[in-house]
């Protein structure tokens, strides 16, 4: 399934509930159908926006051989260099710095790119112009685990959007061992990675384009049991979506496929397991309230083509399994998705 670049984005500012950062790349002006290019784009533009305005520094620990003293003295690393007859010394001291680690993601992530295949060349030439404007700052090497030791608060956070951006690049960007460049693995061909976006997104959506209260529920089984481990063996259910607002509860349940129908004797069906498991939801989320007893439900698929609803009703329960078509312009999916919930 391939979406346009520009809705991806807007996917991730979604999901990663950065609509401020919307305006940061005019993704219309982008006439690349790569990812990458896209992610470049807004790597420089970012960059460009922190140079104006300073990029971060703190107080950085060095130890150093100086002439004189300055900070605390080492005094054994002092003798054992046998500096004292030159009149230095071995001192450890702070400096303010920009040698930091979110500035080393930045650079190193900058770096990659220049290295990296099939770029776009005009986006090279501008990412080269920001990478030579950087103060001294160390490359690092780039694990998923270094991103929980990034501290921001709220003198820095506006690092937080343009370090998703990196993270994103580094954890799909690999060595070509034989050439010694990188290239870009395209996540919007895995399943699993655009599951998680599109759930992420969708949830975002709702809580920010409407007045709906938006969380994850966790349902419980209405079996019954004597026995309290057997009940302790039941799967959580935990839907990915649950929508209220007044007298209106909807339960919307996210699915990302390349194909959203099963196909069996030549002819497409619901896909069994996703319906079972709404349904499972509605039944056991059932009070004696009318709030659940009307509950809605909603298997939701992205599509580029061939839209579909197809609309069900079970006891006072309405079920709909359909698709929203990521194949638009931004407008249109916006009025598409609140449709659903009017």
């Amino acid at each position: 399934m391939q979406i346009p670049i520009q809705n991806v984005y807007f996917l991730l500012c979604y999901a990663w509930n950065k609509l401020e950062e919307r305006d940061i790349v005019n993704v219309n002006e982008i006439d690349s159908t790569e990812l990458i290019d896209l992610f470049a784009k807004v790597l420089s533009n970012s960059c460009s926006r922190l140079l104006k305005q300073g990029l971060d520094r703190y107080y950085v620990e060095h130890e150093d051989v100086i002439m004189g003293i300055k900070g605390k003295f080492n005094f054994s690393a002092t003798i054992k260099q046998n500096v004292l007859p030159l009149s230095k010394t071995v001192c450890i001291y702070d400096e303010f710095d920009y040698n930091i680690l979110h500035n080393q993601i930045l650079k190193t992530t900058i770096g990659k790119l220049l290295r990296t295949k099939n770029l776009d060349s005009s986006l090279k030439d501008e990412l080269h112009k920001i990478y030579l404007k950087l103060p001294p700052i160390s490359e690092i090497v780039i694990r998923k685990s270094i991103f929980n030791q990034i501290r921001l608060h709220r003198n820095n956070y506006h690092y937080d959007f343009i370090l998703k951006v990196c993270q994103i690049v580094n954890e799909h960007l690999f060595i070509d061992e034989s050439k010694g460049n990188y290239k870009f693995m395209d996540f919007t061909r895995e399943e699993k990675a655009m599951a998680r976006l599109f759930e992420a997104f969708v949830r975002n959506f709702y809580k920010v384009e409407t007045d709906f209260s938006v969380s994850s529920d966790s349902i419980k089984w209405q079996f019954k049991s004597d026995n309290t481990e057997d009940l302790e063996m039941l799967p959580t259910m935990l839907t990915d979506i649950t929508l209220q607002k007044g007298n209106q509860k909807i339960i919307l349940d996210t699915k990302y496929y390349k194909e959203a129908f099963q196909t069996r004797y030549d002819k497409q069906k619901i896909n069994s397991n996703n319906l079972y498991q709404l349904f499972s939801y509605l039944k056991n989320q059932e009070t004696n309230s009318e709030l659940t007893l009307n509950c809605q439900g909603i298997l939701l698929y992205p599509s580029i083509q061939n839209d579909f609803v197809h609309s069900f009703k079970y006891e006072n329960h309405r079920i709909r399994i359909m698709s929203i078509n990521l194949n638009q312009d931004w407008q249109k999916i916006r009025t598409d998705l609140l449709k659903i919930v009017a």
